[in-house]
């Protein structure tokens, strides 16, 4: 073949310098039909060969394609890639040859078997409000000093590509359906349509082809908003790249620093004010912004129920000897008379409500570990005043002390050296139980009161509690204008009568 100086040399001297096929030959040393076809024709470079030759690979082309062959009866995330087959052909059979080679003889291999990876996409143009796509993403967050790791729901609507992420400490199905309803409030409807992957909290198990046996409850949360569900294929998340894509960004740009609170709530707020926010530019392939294609996509959208669904589980539990009710292998606790009786319990998506006969006697924050304690101290303070001697050990106590201000820990001190340390710790138990009544700052400031006055008694506490309370504001006397000097002189001729 020749190379492209020696095709430019052959061409001139023939074109140029007129020079004879014979002449060129002689002085080029390339033969006359070489020479014809150089002035014939263009350039045709090096032709393609027609079989790929393996010198070294060839002796491993039957254990290739045997690894490869047994790939198609494993799932598809754990079969061999080309590197894992370089891998092993030089740990286990002492392959001295390249891994580009090898990379050739697998992708054909694998083409095929018809297990290569398709590669080509189709250009989508979907109608404005039809569809959204729902995904759930990890990150860590920061809440009240400690790092946590969070979920967080993101929906990204198809047409336009608004986006909402909120974040939540599981991924169950109350949660679900809370981020849902929350979603569909964000966007101001619900999309006829929703994307979904296989999650367990919507599918109970996957069938042949697109059929599915649904979680009963998601059936009943889909029938009351009226949604349709469509589910990816397992292990094609791509077929919702749009959210898949929104998971990757939302992590790296709404919640980069990592986000410190006190609670997720308040990261919810600024992550709300950032999908609000989004929509000043143009998505590739779109005419207008996000924001002016949500703006239009708004009247396509169903509209939200008038009641909004009850996401609420009841449950029976029996108050156990610490005066707790065991939810999700999560203690919670409740007033002790209630040792041994059977409760009703409401859970929602972040509380629990406690009900006997109808009444709620306690509500608490919901906990979604395994083995944490939800402990209201004013549950126990009876108990605690029966056994005094168990006050400072008390778990409840224990954890309700890191709260107080130091008027409580001084005032608890004068008690115990007024009195001994069991009525002293009973007149301050005393004192404890009138927050149920009173707001805490009230309690607080009658604390530092009677801690000025020298007050070593609960009486005292709970007197200037009150006078606090009652005590009417005297409005100076400077406000008011002064009455005019009375006429006496009349009283002395009434004497004069008598």
């Amino acid at each position: 073949m020749l190379r492209m100086d020696q095709y430019e040399h052959i061409r001139t001297a023939h074109r140029v310098y007129d020079q004879s096929i014979s002449a060129i030959s002689r002085t080029t040393g390339h033969s006359r039909n070489t020479i014809r076809k150089a002035l014939n024709g263009e350039h045709a470079g090096y032709s393609p060969r027609q079989h790929q030759a393996y010198p070294v690979l060839g002796l491993f082309t039957d254990t290739i394609n045997g690894w490869l062959r047994d790939d198609q009866k494993q799932p598809p995330k754990q079969r061999h890639t080309a590197q894992r087959i370089f891998n092993r052909l030089v740990a286990e059979h002492g392959f001295t040859g390249s891994a580009s080679n090898v990379r050739k003889y697998v992708r054909e291999v694998k083409e095929q078997l018809g297990t290569a990876p398709n590669k080509a996409f189709l250009p989508l143009e979907p109608e404005l409000g039809q569809e959204a796509e729902v995904d759930w993403g990890t990150a860590t967050v920061v809440l009240q000093g400690q790092s946590v790791r969070a979920k967080f729901f993101c929906m990204r609507s198809k047409g336009s590509g608004k986006p909402f992420v909120r974040l939540y400490p599981c991924e169950r199905q109350q949660a679900f359906f809370d981020a849902l309803m929350c979603g569909f409030a964000f966007y101001g409807g619900i999309f006829p349509r929703l994307i979904f992957d296989n999650l367990t909290t919507a599918v109970r198990k996957v069938l042949q082809g697109k059929a599915r046996l649904e979680q009963e409850s998601f059936i009943r949360f889909r029938a009351y908003h009226n949604f349709e569900a469509r589910y990816c294929n397992p292990g094609a998340g791509h077929e919702k790249g749009g959210v898949e894509g929104l998971v990757g960004f939302a992590r790296r740009n709404f919640l980069v620093p990592v986000p410190e609170a006190e609670s997720l709530e308040e990261i919810n707020e600024h992550l709300l004010l950032q999908c609000q926010a989004y929509g000043q530019h143009t998505i590739s392939g779109k005419d207008k912004p996000v924001d002016a294609l949500f703006a239009e996509e708004r009247s396509h959208l169903l509209a939200l129920p008038q009641v909004p669904f009850a996401n609420e589980q009841l449950l029976s539990a029996k108050a156990d000897k610490y005066a707790t009710v065991m939810v999700d292998k999560n203690r919670y606790s409740v007033p002790t008379r209630l040792v041994g009786r059977t409760l009703r319990v409401i859970c929602r998506v972040d509380t629990m409500e406690i009900f006997e006969r109808g009444k709620c006697v306690a509500r608490h924050r919901r906990e979604f570990a395994n083995n944490n304690w939800q402990l209201d101290p004013d549950h126990y303070l009876e108990l605690l005043k029966q056994r005094p001697l168990a006050f400072h050990s008390s778990r409840p106590i224990r954890e309700w002390k890191k709260r107080w201000p130091k008027e409580m820990h001084q005032l608890l001190e004068r008690f115990c050296q007024a009195h001994d340390e069991n009525r002293g710790i009973k007149a301050f138990i005393e004192v404890l139980m009138l927050f149920r009544s009173h707001p805490a700052q009230e309690v607080e400031a009658a604390i530092a009161q009677a801690l000025a006055a020298g007050v070593s008694a609960s009486d005292g506490v709970r007197h200037l509690l009150h006078h606090n309370k009652d005590t009417p504001k005297i409005a100076p006397l400077e406000r008011y204008s002064r009455l005019p000097d009375a006429d006496v002189s009349v009283y002395a001729a009434l004497g004069g009568e008598l």
